[in-house]
C-alpha cells in the first residue's frame, strides 16, 4: 500500500473535521448553556465532523501500520499548517508574523521528514 495517499486522506479528514467543528461552534446562533449544545447537536456540520474523526482514525491507524510512529507523527504534523490556512480562508482569522514563521518551520520540517523517506 502506497504510504502518501493514506497520509493526505488523514490531513484531509483532520482538516475537515476541525473546520466542521469550528463552524458549528462558532454558530452566533447557538444561545448559551445547555441550549447552545442542543442547538449544536442538531446541527449538520457536528455530525460531519464527528464522522471525520471516526475515519481519521481508522486512516491514521492504517497510515501508522506503514511507518514508523516517530515518522508518522512527525509528518502528521502537516496538520496545524493546513488547519490554519483553512481557518484563515474559511472563517477569516488573523494570521500573526509568529503564526507564519509556524507554519513554515513546520512544513520545511515535514518537508525534511517526508525526504528521508
Amino acid at each position: 500500500m502506497n504510504v502518501v495517499p493514506v497520509w493526505l486522506l488523514t490531513v484531509v479528514l483532520d482538516t475537515v473535521g476541525q473546520l466542521a467543528f469550528k463552524s458549528v461552534a462558532a454558530d452566533p446562533l447557538a444561545g448559551h448553556g445547555i441550549a447552545r449544545w442542543r442547538y449544536m447537536a442538531r446541527r449538520p456540520w457536528l455530525w460531519l465532523g464527528m464522522g471525520c474523526y471516526v475515519f481519521e482514525f481508522l486512516a491514521w491507524t492504517a497510515f501508522l501500520s506503514l511507518v514508523p510512529l516517530g515518522r508518522g507523527v512527525l509528518l502528521g504534523s502537516i496538520n496545524i499548517a493546513v488547519i490554519t490556512l483553512a481557518g484563515r480562508v474559511l472563517f477569516r482569522e488573523r494570521l500573526m508574523p509568529m503564526h507564519i514563521v509556524g507554519i513554515g518551520l513546520v512544513s520545511a520540517g515535514v518537508a525534511v521528514v517526508g525526504l528521508g523517506t
